[in-house]
């Protein structure tokens, strides 16, 4: 009696021109071109999500008893949900194999797995940060994942759209760091000028106390009791006038 039962081969061959026939939002897949048994994929993080512009790259382990039989699953990316280069304990892994149904795809997997990945809910392999975390994490995951081989050989229009992204960032650190240059420059030069024309502080009374100029005030000083002293003396002289005038009068 010939055995009809698919093999791994054949089952994983299938699952593939279905996953390029019908992609799985957000998630790219590719068996190594040497052993379909081993399978990478790449997350691209949701727009509503703490993930969003990271890309996570993890690997799918088939045995030859696929599809009777779940992958192990891991994750290579450090992202911030699940612990890298760790099997990761989900319904859809090896981990339960009595919750396993042959009727899942690589499709069904990698579309659990990105469900599972934007939850909070614990599992082994799993690991807690915040959400400044996972949003770091998908910053650096760019220049980590172009650091892998095997990434770049099995992904080279994600490694493109990695190494654009790179490139804008380049582009705008280069910005943000010539406009603070020049704000600090603009600062120091109003800091100057602010410095030449306000070399003196505003007195109570309104006037202007002038540092370095100490005879200004004094000098001030002298001619006001000057002149006090002009007038005192105009008053007495006519005081004495008056006097002398009545005088002769009453003669």
């Amino acid at each position: 009696m010939t055995n009809t039962k698919p093999t791994a081969t054949c089952r994983l061959k299938q699952d593939y021109m279905r996953l390029k026939r019908d992609p799985v939002p957000y998630i790219t897949a590719e068996p190594l071109p040497s052993n379909i048994l081993e399978w990478h994929y790449v997350i691209k993080g949701p727009e509503d999500s703490p993930y969003y512009g990271g890309y996570y790259h993890g690997t799918l382990l088939f045995t030859k008893e696929f599809p009777f039989k779940p992958p192990s699953i891991y994750m290579t990316t450090p992202n911030g949900r699940f612990k890298t280069n760790k099997r990761l304990c989900l319904s859809i892994s090896d981990f339960h194999p009595d919750t396993w149904n042959p009727a899942w795809s690589v499709a069904t997997i990698l579309t659990g797995l990105l469900s599972f990945m934007l939850e909070t809910t614990p599992t082994m392999g799993s690991c807690e940060t915040t959400t400044y975390e996972k949003r770091r994490y998908a910053q650096q995951s760019l220049s980590f994942n172009m650091k892998n081989e095997v990434f770049q050989e099995l992904f080279p229009e994600i490694c493109e759209e990695i190494t654009e992204r790179l490139q804008q960032l380049e582009e705008q650190r280069k910005q943000q760091s010539a406009t603070a240059n020049g704000e600090s420059a603009a600062n120091a030069s109003n800091g100057e000028v602010a410095g030449n024309t306000n070399d003196g502080a505003e007195t109570a009374d309104g006037g202007h106390f002038v540092p370095g100029r100490p005879g200004a005030d004094d000098s001030n000083i002298w001619q006001s009791l000057c002149t006090n002293l002009v007038v005192l003396g105009g008053f007495v002289v006519f005081a004495c006038i008056v006097h002398y005038v009545i005088k002769s009068i009453n003669i």
